[in-house]
């Protein structure tokens, strides 16, 4: 099983495309090559294929680090399934999770919803979008001070506090503000059901 994800930025149009195009390269290229792995196309959507038990993870991290920018979002769906073919390209692949990507994506603005998933499981589903449509209330309200911790402390899971508030130039306080208030822990403890729920 693999997950695709395809987004697109919300208020790219008011925006530089440098803005946020260094930011999505850097961090997809971490993931994988392009276009094996990930493409970006149509000016601001995105394509990228990761393993099915990293793709909440890798999902709420591209929200993290979009909206390090004021006033950007994403809008993300993330597929669950299999891949049967593989194209040069992630979008000339195809296979189950492409298709359940790509339809629950073209779902949320009507929904009003960023992020959501879809997998051969209604079950599954249900509860896993009950759980994101939840933690969205308070994502989607990540300052960019908030989103920049998120991102820091999903990269470095393991990394001291007083070190975050070295790399950032405040105090150890701060850094635990902050954590609070992006609400990290509940982000880790979604993320952590997540990745048990998909691997039974």
């Amino acid at each position: 099983m693999i997950a695709i994800l395809t987004g697109d930025i919300i208020n790219s149009e008011h925006y530089n495309v440098s803005d946020w195009m260094s930011i999505l390269k850097e961090y997809f290229s971490q993931l994988g090559s392009t276009p094996q792995v990930w493409e970006i196309y149509r000016g601001d959507e995105f394509q990228i294929k990761v393993a099915a038990v990293d793709a909440l993870e890798v999902a709420i991290a591209i929200k993290a680090k979009i909206k390090t920018i004021k006033g950007l979002d994403v809008r993300m769906g993330i597929g669950l399934g299999e891949e049967d073919f593989v194209g040069a390209s992630v979008s000339e692949s195809n296979g189950t999770a492409y298709q359940f990507s790509g339809r629950i994506f073209e779902k949320l603005k009507d929904q009003k919803l960023n992020l959501a998933l879809a997998s051969s499981s209604a079950k599954f589903d249900t509860t896993l979008n009950l759980i994101l449509k939840l933690a969205l209330d308070f994502m989607d309200d990540w300052s960019p001070v908030s989103a920049e911790i998120i991102a820091i402390s999903l990269a470095h899971p393991d990394m001291p506090q007083q070190e975050i508030a070295d790399q950032l130039g405040i105090q150890q306080s701060a850094v635990s503000q902050r954590q609070k208030r992006a609400r990290l822990d509940l982000v880790q403890q979604v993320l952590t059901y997540y990745k048990a729920t998909i691997n039974k």
